[in-house]
């Protein structure tokens, strides 16, 4: 059996208030410096890398959140030029149906005007093979009297003049009609180059959303590497700090020994009368922060829960609801979990304090304290009022939070970017 292990038992049997026989046994043996040197060295370098991984963690979830935005910006930019080139082609189909239209109507303006001509022309090559042109004498043989010879001139006259007249309004309707040809074409022309601008835009908004939600999903898979390392080397801090307290814990029970030894029976006796004297345990009041510890546990229960958009009450972890955005892409509104104020309803709640599900309300619930007086148990809040995210803090510098989509509830270093200057304290 190792001394750590020896360490641990003893340290046990100390605190289960196991006397006599505990303190009897031999002393353990005393480890010398240089191997509580040489742990104590291995512990500050792995406590050295943690500190240097999570500054990097820190970094690289900050890109990532930044990231995250720019993606949903990207995709509102994608879908407004999607809306633009949707406008564009009910634009220029609407101006392709004007510009058909025009063209039939100066094809018929223009048969129109033929038409008249040729009547005209008709006219006029019958009145001159028969002599009876205009103003000439021959138009009028074959009048059997002077009203019927009056009444053929007034009748020429007037086939002549209107004839004339219906050509010059034809010809005119028909230049009306050219024009308005010619402007929807134009209207066309112009409508089909917004209609190719819009679709290049299209085109670029995909482009960039594509490329936004690459360097996203790179960006969290960077921070996720950072964050398995981080893992890995606090574990083999942990074992660190272990060999070293149970070293260190060894010297001092080592030193400790003979003095105990003659405290026991001492101690003995006085455990013994106050066992005696000590009052029924259901009378004995809570001790204070008390609650703290117990909103803390609760949150704690919770690590690796995921997050979950609008997820979680008082009771527990609940299914999320959609947000129409990077909650609805990680499928929080079907998956159990917490959203950063439903981690603080059910965590609180264990002590009787029951909190609403936003953390602009949390924010205003308890009382104020600066930041820099923040105790274990308060709470922290980012965001104008608060409104953005809130954090159960652990001491330390360190915090319990549900942080956001696609993650779960983590301990993490304090972020003090956008944090509020006051928390909030409850209990």
């Amino acid at each position: 059996m190792s001394r750590w292990v020896i360490s641990v038992l003893v340290t046990l049997t100390a605190v289960l208030g196991l006397t006599g026989t505990a303190l009897a046994a031999p002393p353990l043996p005393n480890p010398g410096d240089d191997e509580i040197s040489a742990g104590r060295r291995q512990a500050d370098a792995k406590a050295a890398r943690v500190g240097e991984l999570t500054g990097q963690l820190t970094a690289a979830e900050a890109r990532l959140q930044e990231l995250t935005d720019d993606v949903a910006l990207k995709m509102e930019l994608a879908n407004k030029a999607r809306v633009d080139l949707e406008a564009a082609q009910r634009e220029a189909d609407q101006a392709r149906r004007n510009a058909d239209a025009a063209k039939v109507e100066a094809d018929a303006a223009g048969r129109a005007v033929e038409d008249a001509r040729a009547q005209l022309d008709e006219f006029a090559a019958a009145s001159f093979q028969q002599g009876s042109l205009i103003g000439s004498v021959a138009a009028y043989f074959g009048a059997s009297s002077p009203q019927d010879l009056l009444a053929r001139a007034q009748l020429l006259e007037a086939v002549g003049e209107s004839g004339l007249d219906a050509l010059e309004d034809v010809e005119r309707r028909r230049g009306e009609k050219a024009n308005k040809d010619s402007a929807a074409r134009a209207a066309l022309d112009l409508a089909n180059q917004k209609q190719a601008a819009a679709d290049q835009a299209m085109r670029s908004a995909d482009a960039a959303r594509a490329a936004a939600v690459q360097a996203q999903q790179g960006q969290a898979a960077a921070a996720q590497s950072i964050q398995d390392d981080k893992t890995r080397v606090e574990a083999e801090l942990a074992r660190a700090l272990s060999a070293v307290e149970g070293l260190e814990g060894q010297r001092v029970q080592y030193n400790q020994w003979l003095d105990d030894k003659r405290r026991e029976e001492e101690e003995a006796a006085r455990q013994a009368a106050l066992a005696a004297a000590a009052p029924n345990p259901r009378s004995v009041v809570a001790p204070s922060g008390a609650g703290v510890e117990i909103a803390i546990a609760r949150a704690m229960r919770q690590l690796g829960v995921r997050y979950s958009w609008g997820g979680g009450d008082h009771n527990g972890p609940t299914v999320g609801i959609r947000d129409g955005g990077v909650g609805d892409a990680h499928g929080d509104y079907h998956n159990v979990g917490f959203d950063c104020s439903g981690l603080m309803m059910y965590a609180f709640a264990g002590a009787g304090v029951y909190l609403p599900h936003f953390s602009g309300y949390q924010y205003n619930v308890g009382r104020k304290v600066p930041l820099v007086l923040a105790q274990r148990g308060d709470m922290l809040f980012w965001g104008p009022g608060g409104g953005t995210h809130v954090a159960l803090y652990l001491g330390g510098g360190m915090m319990i939070e549900a942080p956001f989509s696609g993650s779960s509830v983590r301990i993490a270093p304090v972020r003090y970017g956008g944090i509020m200057p006051y928390a909030t304290r409850v209990l």
